[in-house]
């Protein structure tokens, strides 16, 4: 039986509201870890083409019926040793893209129930406060940047 590891690449999208409400769901396998969609790109996948199937896998929203944007920006973080078990052996460092999902309001969603609990749609501000990575953090801050606003 052949082992299939994650590729150390992966999406984070930021799905927002014009007002910076935005959504965080609380993993399934870490209570208490929230963040917003993520997920790891599968072989010949772009982090691009990732980041809409990662929304529709974890939320059930088409992310091009929105506005959807690529950002052109990754952070290269270390992967937590809990969960280096799901790449090669002596895979330490993942790439995460960061890409935005404007809404117009906040939407209900259909979580993932192997990924996700539950979900919110919380101040910006309130979000980094409350998500668990500081990659995700740093979406936040660039998401309220683009707005002329700080943490």
């Amino acid at each position: 039986m052949t082992q299939h590891f994650k590729i150390p690449v992966s999406a984070l999208v930021l799905i927002h509201t014009p007002d910076l409400q935005v959504l965080l769901m609380e993993r399934t396998d870490k209570p208490g870890y929230w963040q917003s969609v993520t997920g790891s790109i599968e072989a010949e996948e772009s982090p691009y083409q990732a980041a809409i199937r990662e929304v529709r896998e974890e939320t059930g929203l088409d992310a091009l019926a929105y506005d959807f944007e690529d950002w052109h920006a990754s952070n290269v973080y270390e992967i937590y040793p809990h969960w280096r078990h799901r790449y090669a052996p002596g895979v330490m460092q993942n790439t995460e893209h960061l890409f935005g999902l404007c809404l117009p309001e906040p939407q209900p969603v259909t979580l993932a129930p192997d990924e996700h609990t539950r979900y919110e749609w919380v101040d910006w501000r309130q979000a980094a406060k409350k998500v668990f990575s500081w990659t995700n953090v740093d979406a936040l801050k660039r998401l309220g940047e683009k707005h002329r606003l700080t943490l």
